[in-house]
């Protein structure tokens, strides 16, 4: 599993623990140093079936400062994944990789089912 995450966020901090109480093995990764890619962006978007909404950090001041509230409506999926791969924090986080799921944001039931 690959959990990339940022070591400062309070939800990233719960997550780890909650993947280290259970024993699990994990690749870690700070978004901030190391941030995803577009193609990485593109295939856990996919794979996660989730809207490409989800994978922002809506919360996050760079959001707040760039208006994305009110400009992604009007940018295309390519726009929205480019503009992700650009900062770690613009990214939602933590997400999850798996081999065949992909989870963002820290839900404990939702973990618990994979």
């Amino acid at each position: 599993m690959l959990f990339v995450n940022y070591p400062k966020c309070t939800t990233c901090i719960k997550a780890r623990k909650y993947l280290e109480s259970r024993n699990l093995d994990f690749e870690s990764r700070n978004i901030k140093e190391n941030n995803p890619s577009y193609q990485e962006l593109k295939a856990w978007h996919e794979k996660s079936g989730l809207p490409l909404k989800k994978f922002f950090n809506t919360s996050g001041t760079l959001y707040k400062s760039l208006e994305l509230k009110d400009k992604l409506p009007q940018m295309s999926e390519e726009e929205q994944l480019r503009l992700l791969s650009t900062d770690g924090m613009l990214v939602k986080r933590p997400i999850l990789v798996t081999n065949d799921k992909v989870l963002v944001g820290f839900r404990p039931a939702e973990w618990d089912d994979l």
